[in-house]
């Protein structure tokens, strides 16, 4: 937990990352109360990806993940589309990540696909909120396609983010528009403004190393 402070300076001093966001992770799938305090995360955007690969050479962050990790778990993504701000603006907008020799992945009908949400609740929805949470987790642990989920956080309870795997767009958009629970959150986000900021971003996987829960879900 100390590294949710500590790291952040050298972080800022990292060549080539654009964006980055330090998350504490929650005990369920969804943007749901409580805390996971032995799972966290880092999310970030990078120039080119020889940076990454250097902060994952030298960086003492890095290092540490490697020896006091249990379990770690690492995905290389390409956003396909965003839409919304996070702290102020899209950090995709206008960014490719390269790869390789400068190919970027495209996620179609039959690739898996990734998908980031992310909220800024305003303080006067946070019970309305969390209240329309434990549907909406209900149906995505039945969701079929779902290959893995995790709620997250910048902030306790008022920040807040999930991270997803599916195994296509079609199972994506099956529970974006065709469930009941959460069409019916995102009608009351909407008509009754409960973000003050939100964004949603979608990126083909195109490498991934280690285990999530005991496996990678994107074998």
């Amino acid at each position: 937990m100390r590294h949710m402070a500590f790291d952040r300076p050298p972080l800022r001093r990292t060549g080539g990352l654009l964006f980055w966001r330090l998350l504490g992770t929650g005990r369920g799938r969804t943007m749901s109360l409580g805390a996971d305090l032995r799972r966290w995360a880092l999310f970030a955007l990078w120039r080119d990806e020889s940076d990454l690969e250097e902060f994952l050479r030298v960086s003492p962050i890095a290092a540490r993940w490697r020896t006091e990790a249990d379990e770690s778990w690492q995905v290389r993504l390409t956003p396909l589309a965003s839409r919304g701000a996070w702290a102020g603006g899209d950090p995709f907008d206008g960014h490719t990540v390269r790869h390789g020799g400068g190919a970027r992945p495209t996620a179609g009908e039959a690739g898996p696909v990734a998908v980031l949400t992310r909220a800024s609740i305003r303080a006067r929805r946070l019970v309305a909120f969390y209240r329309s949470v434990p549907p909406v987790e209900e149906l995505l642990r039945r969701q079929d396609g779902c290959l893995a989920s995790i709620g997250m956080g910048e902030w306790p309870l008022a920040r807040q983010a999930t991270f997803s795997l599916w195994r296509d767009s079609a199972a994506v958009n099956a529970f974006a528009y065709r469930g009941q629970a959460h069409r019916r959150v995102i009608d009351q986000v909407r008509s009754r403004g409960w973000y003050a900021e939100e964004l949603f971003a979608r990126f083909a996987p195109y490498a991934s190393e280690g285990t999530w829960d005991g496996t990678d879900p994107l074998r």
